[in-house]
């Protein structure tokens, strides 16, 4: 990793699932058309702030805690047992550049309760449904929610996707032709146009 990415602020984000007939959702929501990432559909979470270190604690532990700090912050839900998923490092062409693990984890039984500050509306929606909404331009998502989404889409179940004792992915975005196009080791992600496509390694 590069003193230029070590440097970088750091942020936890939290991918909640629930059972659904078929399948399974996830919780999505919209950011008020301010601030960062406005107007778009985003799994809660946050930066990590001096409340979310611990003396010895690692980078994932710190992004994990605000994670789970911003959950509750913004969707009122309670959640401690999330596992690391994917490790996001943002292209160098980035207004705002932060270094993101998302993690996942089961949602608990209470209902969000959605902060009226952070959040316009909140979805619970399967991922191929999520997708969907944005091929159509009825949703905004960024290219770390979308490919999230497009991953969870293959799977059938979400016992699936909690159940996975792989080491979280690491993706480094690189822009390329202004815009239209993202790549990663990984692939690479077609933006140009409505509907999205990703094109695997």
């Amino acid at each position: 990793m590069s003193a230029a990415v070590d440097d970088l602020p750091v942020a936890g984000t939290v991918v909640l699932l629930r059972d659904a007939e078929p399948g399974f959702e996830v919780l999505l929501m919209r950011r008020p058309g301010r601030g960062s990432f406005a107007g778009a559909w985003v799994f809660p979470g946050g930066k990590v702030e001096p409340a979310d270190h611990r003396d010895g604690a690692t980078e994932q532990d710190d992004a994990r805690r605000a994670g789970i700090r911003e959950t509750f912050e913004e969707v009122g839900l309670v959640v401690d047992d999330v596992q690391p998923l994917s490790e996001w490092h943002p292209p160098l062409e980035a207004p705002t550049r932060i270094r993101t693990w998302f993690f996942v984890g089961r949602a608990p039984e209470q209902e969000p309760v959605p902060s009226a500050d952070e959040v316009a509306e909140i979805a619970w929606v399967s991922p191929s449904e999520a997708l969907a909404r944005h091929a159509t331009g009825e949703w905004v998502l960024f290219p770390p929610t979308w490919i999230t989404l497009h991953q969870l889409s293959a799977l059938s179940d979400a016992e699936t996707a909690l159940s996975s004792d792989a080491a979280a992915q690491l993706f480094q975005t690189r822009v390329h032709d202004e815009g239209r196009t993202f790549s990663w080791t990984q692939g690479r992600l077609q933006a140009a146009a409505l509907p999205w496509t990703f094109e695997p390694a």
